[in-house]
């Protein structure tokens, strides 16, 4: 008997969504078939199986027809859903015609309150993935009642306390799911390759590709309170201008061997973005979280929820003096990496799709 296809929905702002999902395909049975619903579908160029591409129609930023239609409130129960846009009638059109027809055993939602709201309208079953954040309003917990159950690409231990334990009860928590797959390497091996030499403290910063990107005049402070260390900066970094470089302080750019460059480092400065904090954790390096801006606050949640396990050090912004710098370092220094070490799961991808499939399989059953 022919399986109903599992249906994802992939929200195209940055790459974390649609490789999530793709870590999870590749565990998928064949015989399951899969719609994959986006508006960026080049982003699973890459994937590692058949699937059924839905290409969405990008409403964000799209106007409203008239001025009257743009001044109508949000209701409470919504976050993002302006009138009179063209846009978003075709998406979510695209969304209602697409499961219409495939008849899903289940969607996957990653992420939107909205769409899961439709979906239960739709009279589809929903699984909606699970991120941090304050999200205890109306419309985040509605969203997340019209599923059937919620999955967390997380350890349970990194849940929030503000997060309902009725909604907890239907989460299934995956343990870390990490997607990065490049093989790990002893730090002494690792700086070999890198041509680092072995005798020196090594720091990584991996700045965030959001928004301009990392501010670089904190590090220059930083490279001033540590000047017998190394700092490394991976990805982009914003200057105003006023900067003073130092001889310590390296800018490597946009690198496609980050995973060498962490198994080579003593410890590691990053945000709180899902798969970094994973990649770090893979790793097993002290971890440093100095969260970037994203909605509803997800990664200042995020990296309390890691400082209160004992995983990371916590500042909610750049320190700005040597003397913090200097504070901020050695409380890194003197955590357990392996408390952080214990958060990643090798298996998380495989798990959730087990999952999945096994919820597919459930809800279908005729007795």
């Amino acid at each position: 008997m022919n399986k109903r296809p599992l249906a994802f929905f992939a929200h195209h702002q940055g790459r974390g969504h649609a490789n999530r999902i793709m870590a999870i395909l590749e565990h998928i049975p064949d015989d399951r078939p899969v719609t994959i619903m986006t508006a960026a579908p080049s982003q699973f160029d890459n994937r590692p199986r058949d699937a059924t591409m839905v290409k969405l129609p990008n409403m964000i930023g799209a106007p409203s027809r008239s001025p009257a239609l743009h001044d109508q409130p949000t209701p409470e129960v919504m976050h993002c859903v302006p009138l009179g846009v063209e846009e978003m009638r075709q998406h979510m059109g695209s969304i209602a015609e697409t499961l219409r027809k495939a008849d899903p055993a289940l969607f996957v939602i990653d992420v939107s309150a909205e769409i899961a709201l439709l979906s239960r309208i739709m009279s589809v079953p929903a699984v909606t993935i699970r991120m941090h954040g304050d999200r205890e309003d109306v419309g985040h917990v509605a969203g997340y009642e019209a599923c059937v159950a919620m999955l967390a690409p997380f350890d349970e231990r990194m849940e929030q306390a503000s997060y309902p334990p009725r909604l907890r009860e239907r989460t299934f928590y995956t343990g870390g799911l990490c997607t990065t797959r490049a093989p790990l390497l002893e730090k002494g091996e690792a700086r070999a390759k890198l041509g680092l030499p072995e005798d020196r403290t090594m720091t990584l910063v991996i700045a965030g590709g959001g928004g301009s990107g990392t501010p670089y005049a904190p590090l220059t402070v930083a490279a001033r309170a540590e000047p017998e260390t190394q700092w490394l900066v991976a990805g982009p970094v914003h200057r105003e201008g006023h900067e003073t470089d130092f001889g310590n302080l390296q800018e490597l750019g946009w690198i496609d061997n980050l995973t060498y460059y962490l198994c080579a480092a003593d410890r590691v400065i990053a945000s709180a973005g899902d798969n970094t904090v994973h990649e770090i954790a893979r790793a097993a390096k002290p971890f440093l979280c100095i969260p970037e801006w994203r909605y509803f606050d997800e990664q200042q949640a995020k990296a309390r929820e890691l400082e209160r396990l004992g995983a990371a050090t916590y500042r909610e912004t750049w320190p700005a003096s040597i003397p913090e710098w200097q504070r901020a370092l050695s409380e890194t220094d003197a955590l357990d990496a392996g408390v952080l070490a214990s958060l990643h799961d090798d298996d998380a991808a495989r798990k959730a799709a087990h999952w999945l499939e096994e919820q597919a399989t459930r809800l279908w059953a005729v007795s």
